[in-house]
């Protein structure tokens, strides 16, 4: 078996462990995803990882167990959702190559991690996809989903994004192990209304994913 083939039959037995039933054409998507963020990374530091088997484990399988429980919570519906300090793309292009019905904004303070975004929407064709050059305090659009991985305490994620939240919207934050000290400082009027713990394929860590919402909502 090539190198190529490994990466791809590793991939899909991640990905089926995630319970996710992705196409070949979400697979190499994936896949020439993660060879973009490699070939910037060269030049413009977007991750510190820079080996291949990390890059496919600790980025693209632990962005991909966040796609279940995302599809979950919207039913398949096609909503707005909002990377905040997205790095080089992650969760956000890779949600956006596995959810062509959610439109993914990937905004970062650094010019060059939005640009990246904008090159990985047009070399894969995903018009769903976007990246913005902006702090998030300065974005005017609502989104029903915003999502965070590795930017903030959950306290300064919700605060940074509380104006750019639709009505019924929720926050997703990725995190390690569950951060019980952020969410006993988080603002009175957010609460956390579930933890969900995940499972990361050949990824010896603790991994969590927060659902927090507007005290009031349901």
């Amino acid at each position: 078996m090539s190198a190529a083939d490994g990466r791809v039959a590793r991939l899909a037995r991640g990905t089926a462990e995630l319970g996710l039933a992705l196409d070949a054409p979400a697979l190499g998507d994936l896949l020439a995803y993660l060879d973009l963020l490699a070939k910037w990374n060269r030049v413009y530091n977007l991750t510190a990882l820079r080996d291949p088997e990390q890059m496919l484990t600790h980025h693209l399988l632990d962005s991909l167990a966040v796609v279940a429980p995302l599809r979950r919570h919207t039913g398949g519906a096609a909503v707005r959702l909002l990377d905040v300090g997205s790095g080089g793309g992650l969760p956000g292009a890779v949600i956006a190559i596995c959810c062509p019905e959610i439109e993914v904004t990937c905004v970062d303070a650094v010019a060059k991690k939005a640009s990246f975004i904008q090159q990985v929407s047009a070399t894969l064709g995903r018009g769903n996809l976007q990246g913005r050059h902006a702090r998030v305090e300065s974005i005017e659009q609502c989104f029903d989903v915003i999502v965070s991985r590795a930017f903030a305490s959950l306290g300064d994620f919700v605060r940074l994004s509380r104006h750019a939240r639709a009505e019924g919207g929720i926050w997703l934050a990725m995190k390690g192990k569950v951060p019980s000290d952020e969410i006993a400082a988080l603002p009175a009027w957010v609460q956390v209304f579930h933890v969900e713990h995940l499972i990361v394929p050949g990824l010896d860590a603790e991994r969590c994913l927060v659902w927090l919402r507007p005290n009031g909502s349901t």
